[in-house]
């Protein structure tokens, strides 16, 4: 049941995000900037056969070390102008950006160094998906996401050929919000409708086209006030998982001590059934947006950035206000990172 907390909630958020402002030109094998290595041309492995209309075998799971073999160092400058240096893999290992234990992957921002104003922005790490994915399902285990203020983490995925291969952000916010925003950026003819979307979320702007609305895409903000920030890090996490059909986008989350949660989200599974998890909390229809066109093979990015052109403008005291702090109180980020149980792809 929605309650008067969680209604207020919501309408903030909403309110928060009609002022986003122009979000990223996301590159992924474009010339300038590149990964840090080709995206792998090896096939998927095969899924064990035999699933039901609706069900995706496994594909790829990452888990521990092995997101190091899975995934590239994106070490470029930022396309949102954020206050961030990304580094390269080498460089993460020896400032203790990335580390792995045998069930947990963690990319965290420096959190000691006082910055030079004139000088690189605070080191962080982004990283690719060594392969792009077209219609599948994917879920994510994440026990805490970066928070702080000037903080802007995403879980994400983009095409080549920005906007018209297509973006699908997936868990994305700023300064510490509550509510976790899941938005489309595309090329030209691709909105939403505002009504008759089964779905949990709030819609917020409805043109998915990256050149209208300063690039805020078609969102739906969630219905959780645990799904984001500091909130989100309290409960000890979630799972969120996605499906790409051919002519939708969904995105569904649990919190940690939700009962409801699938054992197939749970724990890792030869097989899932997206069509068995109930009510998504953002669906992205292909009504007035042709989905499979709209979007090509997607790569998956999860990084974390400062300031910019959201988090920056959103700062109390505007994006000035913002470097500054960046700059000046690295104790703020102790807690900017990322720690990820799981992820699994299905196709």
């Amino acid at each position: 049941m929605l309650t008067l907390k969680s209604f207020v909630i919501i309408v903030a958020a909403i309110g928060a995000t009609a002022a986003k402002k122009p979000k990223r030109a996301c590159t992924t094998t474009t010339p300038t900037p590149q990964p840090t290595s080709p995206p792998s041309q090896n096939p998927p492995p095969p899924s064990g056969g035999g699933q039901a209309a609706g069900e995706y075998g496994s594909s790829e799971e990452w888990v521990g070390d092995n997101w190091f073999k899975g995934w590239d160092f994106w070490a470029y400058p930022d396309p949102t102008r954020g206050r961030v240096n990304y580094v390269d893999h080498d460089t993460a290992l020896s400032q203790n950006l990335t580390s792995t234990t045998s069930d947990s992957f963690v990319m965290r921002a420096d959190s000691w160094s006082v910055l030079d104003p004139n000088g690189p922005g605070r080191n962080s790490v982004r990283i690719h998906s060594k392969r792009s994915f077209t219609t599948h399902a994917a879920v994510i285990d994440v026990r805490h996401m970066p928070q702080g203020s000037g903080t802007w983490p995403a879980y994400w995925m983009c095409g080549d050929n920005w906007p018209h291969g297509g973006e699908f952000d997936i868990i994305e916010g700023v300064n510490d919000g509550e509510m976790n925003l899941s938005s489309l950026h595309t090329g030209p003819n691709c909105t939403q409708p505002k009504q008759g979307r089964d779905m949990k979320g709030s819609a917020t702007q409805l043109n998915c086209d990256a050149k209208a609305e300063d690039n805020q895409g078609c969102g739906v903000v969630s219905d959780s006030p645990k799904s984001f920030g500091p909130n989100f890090n309290q409960a000890g996490g979630g799972w969120f998982a996605t499906e790409r059909s051919e002519n939708t986008l969904k995105v569904w989350f649990w919190g940690r001590g939700d009962s409801s949660v699938p054992d197939e989200v749970r724990s890792s599974s030869g097989f899932v059934s997206p069509s068995t998890w109930g009510t998504p909390y953002a669906v992205f229809v292909s009504d007035s947006c042709n989905i499979s066109q709209k979007f090509g093979p997607n790569a998956f990015i999860i990084n974390l950035t400062f300031c910019g052109v959201w988090a920056g403008n959103t700062f109390d005291g505007g994006k000035d206000a913002c470097n500054d702090f960046v700059n000046n109180n690295p104790s703020a980020f102790s807690d900017a990172f990322w720690d990820i149980a799981r992820m699994s792809v299905y196709e």
